[in-house]
């Protein structure tokens, strides 16, 4: 019989990417708390270059797991990928609720949060002051035209 983790797992306690965000943040400004054998530690102490690469590689993973169909595989992967993205963003001092937010703007903004195109900022407009092209525009009734054109769903 296969495995059906949707009907096994309810998650209740406290938000483990707030609670890993604060023990980066602790790490970061006592290191020598850190326990000898943590893992985040080593990676804050490998620097920025090496906590992105672990985003790539772990992104990689996903994508490969996704592929293959291994539902198990990538819920394992996606939470080694959400770990060293809260590591990385951390070392930046972003907090998942910065990131939250941004996707309650979009969802807001377009009634879904969903990826904003490269070339266009909602909140200015088209990149480089550009106001044509294929990133859209807004008709006269409001409606966004071109391929930034968003629909709720």
């Amino acid at each position: 019989m296969k495995n059906d983790f949707r009907n096994m797992v309810q998650y209740i306690g406290p938000d483990p990417l707030r609670s890993l965000h604060e023990a980066v943040q602790t790490l970061r400004r006592e290191p020598s708390s850190a326990p000898e054998a943590s893992r985040t530690a080593k990676l804050l102490a490998q620097g920025r270059a090496r906590m992105a690469r672990k985003v790539g590689e772990e992104a990689i993973e996903v994508a490969i797991e996704a592929m293959r169909g291994d539902r198990g595989a990538l819920v394992m992967e996606a939470a080694d990928l959400l770990y060293n993205l809260v590591v990385l963003l951390a070392d930046f001092d972003i907090s998942p609720d910065e990131i939250l937010a941004e996707l309650r703007r979009r969802e807001l903004a377009f009634g879904i949060a969903e990826k904003l195109p490269k070339s266009e900022d909602p909140t200015t407009g088209p990149a480089n002051g550009s106001t044509g092209g294929s990133t859209g525009g807004v008709e006269s009734n409001g409606q966004k035209t071109g391929s930034a054109k968003r629909c709720k769903r």
